[in-house]
C-alpha cells in the first residue's frame, strides 16, 4: 500500500491581490497593483526595488499603518487570520504581538523624551501585562539580546544620547519584546553606515534562526538580500515583476529589471575606474500607470509586443515566476536584444546605452 503524501505546509502569511490606492489633487496614485505572495514559518523573502516601487506601502499595508484616506483591496490572511478584518476591529495585542515592523529611521520609532527602557518596557506592559519592575528587568535582558554594550546602562538613556546603530538595536528590541512569530524590516540599516549595516543585518539574522520567526525584509539593494533571504520578490511600479527562491534569482533570473539592478551594483572585482551601469529613464508616473509593461521605457530588451498589454507573471506557484515576454537568459531574449542592438534603439523607442549598443 502506497503511502499517503505529506500535505505541503500551509504559508504563515498569504498576501493576494493586494490594491493600495491613494486620493491626491492630482488624481488617485496606484502605489501597489495585484500584489500577491506567501511567506512560511522560520523563512525570510525579500522584496526588493526602487524608492517608489511599492515595497514600503506593502509592508504598511501588512502592519495596518496607511493612513484612512488609502483605499485597500485584496486579501492578507496570517495563521487562517484575516489580517484586515482584524485590523477594522480595533484588535488590541495582534499588530505589535504576532507580527511588528521595524521602520528606516529609529527617531521617527523612538520618543525623544522617554528613557529607551521605558520605551520597551511600555510594550512589554502594553501587551503583555508585565509588572513595571518586571518590564523594566526585560527591557534590559532584551537591550542584552541585540547586542546593545553596557545595557544596564544604556537602559536609563535617552535616544539622542545613543548611535544611529545602537537606536536601530533599541528599535529591534522593542519590536522583538513580544515574541513575534512575523518580523518585517523595513530598510533597517538605511541611515547607518556600511560597517553597522552588515552588523544589523547579521543580528537580524541570528535572531530571526534563533527564535523560529519569518520574515520580510525590504529593501533596495540586491547586494544585502543576497545571502540573507530565502525567497526574492522583485518590485517595479506596483507590482512583483519577479518572484523565486535566492539561489534561483541570483543565478538564473529572467526579468530585465532584476538583471539590471544587479548590473548596478558595485563589484570588489571591478577596475578601479571602473564605471557603474545604471538603469537608464525613471520609473513610471503611478497616478496614471501605462497600460503595458511599466519597464519597457528602460529595457534593453523591449520590442512592440511589450506596449500591448500588462504582463502576468507566468509560472508555477511557488517556484520561478516572471512577468516579461522578452526575459533574459533565454533565445526569444537574446533574439530581442541583438535586435535592438542592430538597429541602436528598442521598440520603445530608448537609443541603447553605448554599453550595450554593440555586438558582443
Amino acid at each position: 500500500m502506497a503511502a499517503e503524501a505529506t500535505p505541503a505546509p500551509a504559508p504563515l502569511l498569504s498576501v493576494r491581490d493586494l490594491h493600495v490606492r491613494f486620493p491626491t489633487e492630482r488624481g488617485t496614485v496606484n502605489a501597489v497593483n495585484g500584489v500577491s505572495f506567501d511567506l512560511y514559518e522560520g523563512r525570510t523573502l525579500a522584496i526588493v526595488g526602487e524608492s517608489g516601487s511599492g515595497k514600503s506601502v506593502t509592508a504598511k499595508t501588512l502592519m495596518n499603518l496607511l493612513p484612512r484616506t488609502a483605499l485597500v483591496g485584496g486579501d492578507v490572511i496570517y495563521d487562517d487570520q484575516d489580517v484586515r478584518a482584524l485590523a477594522a476591529a480595533g484588535t488590541k495585542h495582534f499588530f505589535g504581538v504576532q507580527m511588528t515592523m521595524v521602520f528606516q529611521d529609529p527617531m521617527t520609532s523612538l520618543n525623544p523624551v522617554k528613557k529607551v527602557g521605558e520605551q520597551i518596557a511600555e510594550t512589554l506592559r502594553y501587551h503583555l501585562g508585565r509588572s513595571r519592575g518586571e518590564a523594566w528587568d526585560e527591557a534590559e535582558d532584551l537591550l542584552s539580546q541585540v547586542g546593545m554594550p553596557e545595557p544596564a546602562r544604556r537602559v536609563s538613556q535617552y535616544p539622542h544620547e545613543l548611535s544611529g546603530g545602537l537606536r536601530q538595536r533599541v528599535v529591534i528590541a522593542m519590536a522583538l519584546a513580544c515574541r513575534p512569530r512575523l518580523l518585517i524590516a523595513d530598510e533597517p540599516t538605511t541611515a547607518v553606515d556600511v560597517t553597522v549595516q552588515k552588523h544589523l543585518l547579521d543580528l537580524l539574522d541570528e535572531l530571526r534562526r534563533d527564535r523560529g520567526m519569518s520574515m520580510i525584509l525590504i529593501t533596495h539593494d540586491l547586494g544585502v538580500a543576497h545571502g540573507r533571504a530565502d525567497d526574492v520578490a522583485v518590485m517595479y511600479a506596483g507590482r512583483i515583476v519577479e518572484t523565486a527562491d535566492a539561489r534561483t534569482l541570483f543565478f538564473d533570473m529572467r526579468h530585465p529589471y532584476t538583471e539590471a539592478l544587479l548590473r548596478s551594483i558595485p563589484r570588489i572585482e571591478d577596475p578601479v575606474k571602473h564605471r557603474l551601469d545604471p538603469i537608464p529613464g525613471r520609473p513610471p508616473e503611478l497616478v496614471s500607470p501605462p497600460d503595458a509593461c511599466a519597464f519597457a521605457p528602460r529595457c534593453i530588451y523591449a520590442q512592440a509586443g511589450c506596449l500591448d498589454g500588462v504582463p502576468e507573471l507566468s509560472g508555477l506557484v511557488g517556484l520561478h515566476r516572471f512577468a516579461c515576454l522578452n526575459p533574459t537568459g533565454t533565445e526569444r531574449g537574446a533574439d530581442a536584444l541583438a535586435a535592438n542592438r542592430a538597429a541602436g534603439t528598442t521598440a520603445a523607442g530608448l537609443a541603447l546605452p553605448a554599453a550595450q549598443a554593440g555586438t558582443g
